[in-house]
């Protein structure tokens, strides 16, 4: 290991700079607060940008259920492009612009304007020293005494140079929760059993290495009289083959398992047959052309993030370094075999195989080969808390009549399903009805330590209730509340810990927060 180069003070160090990330530097930067923020790639944004997934968002997203701030990402994104792109007159007036109109996001876009729509809203405390973002650092080394974290040591993924970063609290925003073992705090990783939990769709077995898939996304348009083939993937021949369990039809097909009843299938259609309402095509897409003046876009752009790349051959949280990078490769593999598979062998409507026309636009998502710059992680090591979330306190079968589970304590509110995708062992999956939640603080609070917060998906749930809590609003929320709750302990004097058990910290705090723009509780008698 290289000496450290130097050393970087700052009131908050923030390891990881997903969207938990960003939105913690920002809210403790405008508390008055010195910030330090690392990111492992040159983007910041995560999930919403060097991962590549359009905002899984909730049906009332437009005028609540979210915080202000994450209210406001949405109007940039949808000024930018009335401002910068040629629009048609009716998708510059629609007050709901959807760039994309994807189905799976009321705004479909392309993540390089995300990206620049963070670096906007930075921009005032980049420009003014306040946060300093340290690019392709990950974080090695963590000094602790006793509860306390003292420092952490970042090293440059290229250069291997180290930095030693000090500061009064630490936030691990990274995707799979990689301070977490350095610091010492306790966590779960994977699958914990029903008897642990209680929860009626936990594994019958803990498993730590029983995780949810993670996938590689890549950005295609299609011209129906080219040909784009790329050369044949070296996994190609075992991706065409492999029949995941218990399934009969191969991972490259167009069926899938019903997700919440095993002995159904899905059938997918690429393209709108006039009936289905959500073929893959516009699925993710981003770019529809549609929208924008004739002949400035030849084709629309989708992201290809679906059930056919989801990778669950193994894990890559709690394994060796070397298994990381191997299950990493493969998925990247398994990515381009199903490219590889849509431009030669997927059976088309006319009897013929394959789409050649598919071609893979590696220039937007900023790489060379087209894939996006990180993986998309839907499942983190996840801290053991002061309070844990669990299937009863948000699923509507075991909740029942009882509606939301509401919390004194709460620090931020969000909605969506219970959304498993097939584990690595057991290929446990399930989308679930679930009722609009709350986010407790006491699920950001570290069983032992005082001075490190989790502020993504990271925080005190199970395996089940993560797959409501992992969503974009959700994570830019906790992130928000936990840089506004350091700032708070900072001037008050009192730890994070502290504002939870005193009740008059924890009223001064809340009003704090919803000063601030951040929705705490859902309206009485609240239906979604």
């Amino acid at each position: 290991m290289k000496l450290v180069k130097d050393d970087i003070q700052a009131d908050v160090v923030i390891i990881g700079g997903g969207l938990g990330g960003v939105a913690s530097a920002l809210s403790a930067a405008g508390m008055g607060l010195r910030v330090v923020m690392t990111e492992e790639t040159d983007w910041i944004g995560g999930q919403l940008t060097s991962q590549a997934v359009p905002p899984d968002e909730h049906k009332v997203i437009e005028t609540m259920g979210c915080t202000r701030t994450y209210r406001e990402i949405r109007e940039r994104l949808r000024a930018y492009y009335r401002a910068n792109y040629p629009l048609t007159e009716q998708a510059a007036d629609n007050p709901l612009l959807n760039p994309g109109r994807g189905w799976v996001s009321r705004l479909c876009h392309e993540p390089k304007v995300a990206l620049r729509v963070l670096h906007d809203m930075l921009a005032p405390y980049t420009s003014s020293g306040r946060i300093t973002i340290l690019y392709e650092t990950s974080p090695v080394e963590a000094e602790t005494e006793g509860d306390i974290v003292r420092s952490v040591t970042v090293s440059h993924v290229r250069t291997q140079q180290l930095t030693r970063l000090r500061g009064s609290y630490f936030l691990d925003a990274t995707e799979c929760g990689d301070l977490l073992p350095l610091a010492g705090v306790e966590h779960v990783i994977g699958a914990e059993s029903r008897t642990e939990t209680g929860e009626l769709h936990a594994s019958e077995q803990a498993n730590p290495l029983d995780i949810q898939s993670f996938t590689h996304v890549f950005a295609i348009d299609y011209f129906p009289e080219g040909n784009f083939t790329i050369e044949k993937p070296e996994q190609y021949d075992f991706w065409r083959e492999y029949v995941p369990e218990p399934s009969i039809y191969p991972l490259l097909s167009m069926y899938t398992i019903n997700v919440n009843d095993p002995t159904k299938y899905r059938k997918f259609n690429l393209f709108s047959d006039g009936q289905d309402p959500m073929p893959l095509w516009t699925y993710r897409r981003i770019i529809d052309k549609a929208q924008f003046e004739p002949g400035f876009y030849d084709s629309d752009i989708t992201l290809v993030n679906w059930p056919q790349n989801d990778y669950y051959l193994g894990s890559i949280i709690g394994v060796s370094e070397a298994e990381k990078q191997k299950h990493l490769e493969n998925a990247k593999q398994l990515s381009f075999s199903l490219l590889y598979w849509l431009q030669t062998e997927i059976p088309r409507p006319d009897g013929g195989k394959g789409y050649p026309g598919f071609r893979l636009r590696t220039d937007v998502l900023g790489t060379e080969d087209g894939m996006a710059k990180a993986p998309y992680i839907r499942e983190s090591r996840r801290i053991k808390a002061r309070y844990t979330i669990t299937e009863a306190d948000v699923g509507k079968e075991m909740r029942g009549e009882a509606g939301i589970r509401r919390y004194p304590d709460s620090i931020g509110v969000g909605s969506y399903h219970l959304d498993l995708h097939t584990t690595t062992v057991s290929h446990r999956k399930f989308y679930l009805p679930s009722y609009p939640y709350e986010i407790p603080l006491g699920a950001l609070l570290p069983v032992r330590m005082t001075n490190i917060l989790p502020v993504c998906k990271n925080i005190g749930t199970t395996q089940v209730s993560n797959g409501s809590y992992r969503l974009h609003p959700t994570e830019w929320n906790i992130g928000e509340s936990a840089g506004y709750l350091v700032a708070y302990s900072l001037q008050h004097q009192v730890t994070p810990h502290q504002v939870y058990e005193e009740p008059s910290h924890l009223e001064c705090f809340q009003s704090l927060i919803q000063e601030k723009g951040v929705q705490i509780h859902w309206p009485d008698g609240f239906e979604m």
